[in-house]
């Protein structure tokens, strides 16, 4: 779906062609990156929906677990050096996948577990202009730096379930989910938020009240994000599994903001 910066509907796309889009990328060539979670692909096309390249088989996932891509792939991120691309391969896997511009695989990184390089979630990838690859590792409440090779390098802790991960120049905003858990649902101070830190991890501001909600200034689980050129944050967030099905009566929330930098 297209809209203005004040939020009119433009236009929409992919009927037909996805199965459940989960993450978008725009790409160095204005063209738009799209990881399709239960298509099991990922899809380049131009901003007007034209398919220019498929990576990955759409609908054949690789054997859960296996490490082979892709098995419920979730977002896209760039080498800004060579253009390759880093595919989060995170919902069935615990991979790092690495390809070419022309979408050749070169290589892949991670597997289950707790350890620095390990992960349990892959969900939402990016790079910084160095090109050090960012892996929000959503469950292991952290979000994990690489190299270029997928060499662990360091991780940033004190998360609440990391989902969305986006760098804007020097600064990265990571949205947190609440707890999916009964037994601490009614906790303050957990998820619910953005954060923004600079790149040694101290984090600078956080967004958000003590509890989830659909008030201005509260979040109910934000999912994905991303900044524009103004400074201007958009945050996508879910809006039935992990707030309006639990409501009294259960209802579909609002799903998408827009927070606006006051310079």
């Amino acid at each position: 779906m297209v809209f203005e910066r004040d939020g009119s509907f433009v236009t929409s796309w992919g009927e037909g062609m996805f199965t459940r889009p989960h993450g978008l990328t725009l790409g160095f060539d204005e063209t738009l990156y799209c990881a399709d979670d239960d298509g099991h692909c990922i899809r380049k096309c131009t901003l007007d929906g034209q398919l220019l390249m498929t990576i990955g088989t759409p609908g054949k996932p690789s054997p859960r677990h296996s490490g082979q891509p892709f098995n419920r792939p979730t977002k896209v991120a760039f080498d800004p050096k060579t253009g390759a691309l880093y595919i989060s391969d995170g919902y069935g896997n615990a991979r790092v996948h690495k390809y070419s511009a022309e979408g050749k695989h070169l290589f892949s990184w991670g597997e289950y577990g707790t350890d620095p390089g390990q992960f349990n979630l892959v969900h939402s990838i990016c790079t910084d202009r160095d090109g050090k690859v960012y892996v929000a590792d959503r469950e292991n409440h952290r979000v994990q730096i690489f190299d270029e090779m997928g060499n662990y390098l360091s991780q940033w802790n004190n998360l609440h379930r990391p989902c969305g991960l986006h760098i804007e120049g020097e600064l990265a905003y990571i949205g947190q989910l609440p707890t999916h858990l009964a037994v601490n649902a009614d906790y303050p101070n957990i998820g619910a938020c953005v954060s923004i830190h600079d790149l040694t991890s101290r984090r600078l501001a956080k967004l958000g009240d003590v509890r989830l909600g659909e008030e201005p200034g509260q979040f109910t689980a934000p999912h994905g994000l991303a900044v524009d050129s103004h400074g201007d944050i958009y945050v996508g967030e879910v809006s039935w599994s992990a707030y309006g099905r639990m409501l009294d009566s259960p209802r579909t929330a609002r799903c998408f903001r827009k927070l606006v930098k006051i310079s």
